[in-house]
């Protein structure tokens, strides 16, 4: 075959194109042939069975002389014809069934285990007719050749010892399995007879157990096959959990210990988990003495010789640390510390930035095994509350798996994320408030980086999930914190996410962020956008979403607060031209009137039955108009709460009371603020004021020394001179000192020690940043009765009102009063002279 030419050589000419076609016959896969699905005539009269058979003939026939395919069919039907005919199925069917199970395949072996549990669980018949009919089925086919034949029959025979009689239970199983667990047995007999006497153990009384389970058990565990000893070690909780907690230290305990110092890797790992799992069996004596050093030895092989075990010991990390709670020295405790340290960063760069490179490539698989023990700390992470107040010895740690690169280590983390970060801000239970954020200075990018690496990828369930869990902020960083680097994070995310559960879950985190946002400029900034950019999108798709955020802001907002500001904006996407938007509107009016109060909004409720009409009038969509037929008949049967408290919204009224009352107290509180920062801004001019005021006294006394060495009739006038000076510059600093001691900010003191007489304050200090109230809460005022549809702030310009107006009432007084000063001095004077 010629090589074929580049595409600039080719000719197409006729002399070259013949030889072209011949490479390209070359070429052509040749066709293979292919049998038809058609059967034979023998075939077909072999499948044909005859219609006048009833059901249990036809299954007597197909077992007998049909193929394996119609055989299966025949046990998969088994518990159907147990229903039908329980008495002719036992008679006639059941032993063809275990005469054909002899020579029968795997399918229908798994088929047949499978229909005799179903036969059991649907109680077709009683359980001695089950266990003289079915149990020595089961019996016989447990050491099939095939492990997964013998261990779904296994499964079986564990489900019928539950439901059997503790008689037939010793007859016809207990007295086989001493032969059967033998050492002249077969591997696959003695396995089984491992699994067997986990579960009987809890059939029997404790002295029964420990006469005829127990020899067996402690020759199992010393069997020459390490399958067996991993197999019998793994039932030994079974086996402790049976003949109770005496017993087990005598008996169990010195096995565990034995099992766990094995040769073979997965016998260790399998007393490891064993003695993890029975810790609450084990006095402080006994997980002091003999379990504590164990778990060292463990720890100490995991990282040299046996690293098949730091997966174990990193996933049942949390059963250890809370069973050994109080028993770790504090050098110990230090010591498993560091280790936990070391397994939250296996298999990560070192500190510098730079792989080592003095070590073996990691091959994939250990790779995974890092990332499986990564993922199990995160998982325990929140054992970390033991650590109380040294919680912030790990707090490197937590920001490390944040910034994780493999999102199963997030993903583990995230469940718990919440009360994490709170134990981690808190740092135990003797911090202040005050080391809130200074504790992580990494938390915030650490939190922003999870995020995006959620975002990027594919699992948008863990990019889900870990939008919810964000909504906690509030308890953890401060409102400005969470406005500049999370806020508007939220609301990009609802924009050009393309993941509806996403949005969803960023939608209602927004709302949270909205809800605990202590500037009301911020918070008007933020709705503005929502309305603007959602409610009013180019998009269908942010419309939809617009309508989505209302439902939380419904959620979370008093309905003052929902009727002022988006109550209108929700009306108008009755005239949206996207049939998809009026029909998610008509499912959401509902609820919208249902936040209507009589008489104060009443207006409201007119706007609302006008829409309602007009939709009704001009629809042509089929569709959006048999929704909104619906939607009108739903909102007739719907009552209308009242302003006064009724005894049927009695519950939803205290709610969106005690929910304004917190927004009312935000407002009040941020106003306090500004108040207090002005107070103490004028202070500080004052203070310079103060300052200057004395550098040129000090300037005036040295001038006036200078003056006197001059003259001595000059001293005298100068001295008046500077008493005249002294005198204007006392009256000008009183001034100034009234002016910082005015009656208005004097007043704040008061409402502060009023405030916390009655617990204000610590409802006000527990806000400081970012502290949470008992109600998800706004400073927003409620509306007025006239302007409640409009996004305006009445109540802070009537704040501002009259702060001004005080102003010039203390303007006017003091005016009066230095004219009245004035008065006073004339008069003296004209009395002196």
């Amino acid at each position: 075959m010629r090589p074929v030419p580049c595409s600039s050589d080719m000719d197409f000419g006729q002399s070259n194109l013949f030889g072209y076609i011949e490479d390209l016959q070359e070429l052509t896969i040749i066709e293979r042939p292919v049998r038809r699905s058609l059967k034979t005539p023998e075939e077909i009269e072999r499948l044909t069975v005859d219609e006048e058979l009833n059901d249990i003939e036809r299954a007597l026939y197909l077992l007998s002389s049909g193929q394996d395919v119609q055989g299966t069919s025949v046990v998969a039907n088994l518990p159907v014809l147990m229903r039908q005919n329980p008495a002719e199925t036992l008679r006639r069917v059941l032993p063809k069934i275990r005469e054909v199970l002899h020579v029968a395949g795997v399918e229908m072996q798994l088929t047949a285990a499978v229909s005799f549990l179903t036969v059991l669980q649907d109680e077709s018949v009683s359980i001695h007719t089950y266990s003289h009919s079915f149990l020595h089925i089961i019996l016989q086919n447990l050491e099939h050749r095939d492990a997964g034949v013998s261990n779904a029959w296994l499964e079986t025979l564990l489900a019928v010892i539950e439901a059997l009689p503790k008689e037939t239970i010793k007859h016809e199983i207990l007295n086989p399995l001493v032969s059967k667990a033998q050492i002249s047995q077969t591997l696959q007999s003695r396995l089984v007879s491992c699994k067997i006497m986990g579960k009987l153990a809890n059939k029997f009384e404790a002295h029964i157990v420990k006469r005829e389970i127990l020899p067996l058990v402690k020759s199992l565990c010393q069997d020459v096959e390490y399958e067996v000893r991993t197999c019998m070690c793994r039932q030994l909780e079974h086996i402790a959990q049976g003949i109770g907690t005496e017993l087990t230290k005598t008996v169990v305990l010195p096995e565990l210990v034995e099992l766990a110092r094995d040769e073979g890797s997965s016998v260790r790992l399998a007393a490891f988990e064993t003695l993890v799992n029975l810790l609450d069996m084990f006095d402080s004596d006994d997980r002091r003495q003999t379990v504590l050093p164990l778990v060292k030895s463990f720890c100490e092989k995991s990282f040299k010789a046996d690293e098949s075990i730091l997966v174990s010991l990193s996933f049942h990390l949390g059963k250890l640390c809370n069973g050994l709670y109080g028993i770790f020295t504090p050098e110990q405790h230090l010591r498993f510390l560091e280790f936990y340290k070391k397994l939250c960063t296996l298999g990560l760069q070192q500190e510098n930035g730079h792989n080592d490179n003095q070590l073996q490539l990691q091959t994939l698989e250990q790779e995974k095994k890092y990332i499986s023990v990564r993922k199990n700390c995160a998982y325990n992470f929140p054992v970390a509350k033991l650590l109380n107040s040294g919680v912030y010895t790990i707090q490197k740690e937590l920001v490390t798996l944040l910034q994780d690169e493999s999102l199963e280590v997030l993903d583990a983390l995230v469940g718990h994320l919440p009360e994490i970060l709170e134990l981690m801000i808190n740092g135990g239970e003797n911090s202040g408030s005050e080391s809130k954020l200074l504790s992580i200075p990494d938390l915030i990018p650490a939190l922003t980086t999870a995020e995006q690496r959620a975002a990027t990828s594919l699992k948008w369930r863990t990019h889900e999930k870990l939008l919810q869990k964000y909504a906690c902020l509030p308890q953890i960083i401060s409102s400005d914190q969470i406005y500049y680097r999370f806020l508007h994070r939220m609301l990009t995310i609802i924009l050009t996410n393309n993941v509806l559960p996403v949005q969803k879950a960023a939608a209602r985190t927004l709302c949270v962020y909205l809800r605990y946002n202590r500037k009301q400029e911020q918070r008007h900034e933020v709705i503005q956008k929502l309305i603007e950019q959602l409610g009013q999108g180019k998009s269908y798709w942010n419309r939809l979403r617009f309508l989505d955020t209302c439902e939380f802001i419904m959620e979370l907002f008093s309905k003052s607060f929902f009727c002022k500001y988006f109550f209108l904006p929700v009306l108008e996407l009755t005239h949206d031209p996207v049939a998809n938007v009026r029909i998610k509107l008509c499912y959401l009016l509902p609820k919208v009137k249902s936040i209507l109060k009589i008489p104060t909004d009443k207006h409201l409720l007119q706007q609302l039955e006008l829409c309602i009409r007009k939709l009704l009038c001009q629809e042509k969509d089929k569709d959006v108009l048999t929704i909104v037929k619906r939607t009108v008949l739903e909102l007739d049967r719907m009552d209308i709460s009242l302003d006064a408290f009724q005894k049927r919204f009695y519950e939803n009224d205290l709610l969106d009371q005690e929910k304004e009352r917190q927004e009312h107290l935000l407002l009040e509180m941020e106003q306090l603020e500004k108040e207090k920062q002005q107070n103490e801004g004028r202070s500080a001019n004052i203070n310079d004021k103060i300052f200057e005021k004395k550098r040129r006294d000090n300037k005036t006394s040295s001038m006036l020394a200078k003056s006197m060495t001059l003259s001595s009739s000059g001293s005298s006038s100068g001295t008046s001179t500077g008493k005249e000076d002294k005198k204007s510059k006392l009256v000008r600093s009183q001034s100034f000192s009234t002016q910082a001691l005015h009656p208005k900010y004097s007043n704040i003191d008061k409402c502060s020690n009023k405030s916390s007489a009655t617990g204000y304050t610590s409802s006000l200090s527990g806000m400081g940043k970012g502290c949470m109230l008992s109600f998800t809460d706004d400073s927003f005022r409620t509306r007025s009765t006239g302007n409640s549809g409009n996004a305006t702030f009445s109540s802070s310009s009537s704040l501002i009102a009259s702060r001004n107006s005080f102003n010039s009432a203390d303007q006017k007084s003091n005016g009066n009063k230095e004219s009245q000063s004035r008065k006073m001095s004339i008069k003296n004077r004209k009395s002196n002279s």
